[in-house]
């Protein structure tokens, strides 16, 4: 199974920058895990929220397969702790051929985008900025990963 982060809007904090590539170059070790990251639109002071929205959802429903598994990270969406999520993706990894986790804007997404989406994960119940939550992401995927192997990383 394959696994693609997709997000929009370049990480630009240079801290947030090093911890997630240093989270990614190790979670390639254990699966295959590609980011793409959608280019943030331009000139968005003339349109809405909802128009902002709907042009970011066609750009990412432009990177999805009929056959992907998708999740949005959302704030509405379930939670796991961090075994369970492990165990979520395991059993992920046998049933997809690729899990679609997907990171928006910063007024969320389309409805076309909920439509199109499996399921919805929320990280936390507190709010953290879009750039923030790629290294939380990043970090929790590891950590399901040395779980999975039954690693030491995580403690009980």
């Amino acid at each position: 199974m394959k696994t693609i982060l997709i997000q929009v809007g370049k990480t630009v904090n240079k801290h947030f920058i090093a911890g997630i590539n240093d989270y990614l170059e190790r979670v390639v070790h254990y699966m295959p895990f590609e980011v793409i990251t959608i280019p943030e639109l331009k000139n968005t002071k003339n349109l809405s929220e909802d128009q902002q929205k709907l042009a970011e959802g066609e750009l990412i429903l432009k990177h999805l397969q009929p056959s992907d598994t998708v999740v949005l990270l959302d704030e509405h969406g379930h939670e796991y702790r961090s075994i369970e999520f492990a165990r979520w993706i395991q059993q992920k990894q046998q049933n997809a051929r690729r899990l679609i986790f997907i990171i928006g804007g910063p007024y969320g997404f389309s409805q076309a985008v909920y439509q199109r989406a499996n399921e919805q994960l929320s990280l936390s119940k507190m709010t953290f900025s879009h750039q923030m939550i790629r290294l939380t992401f990043m970090e929790q995927v590891y950590r399901a990963c040395t779980i999975i192997r039954g690693e030491p990383y995580h403690h009980e």
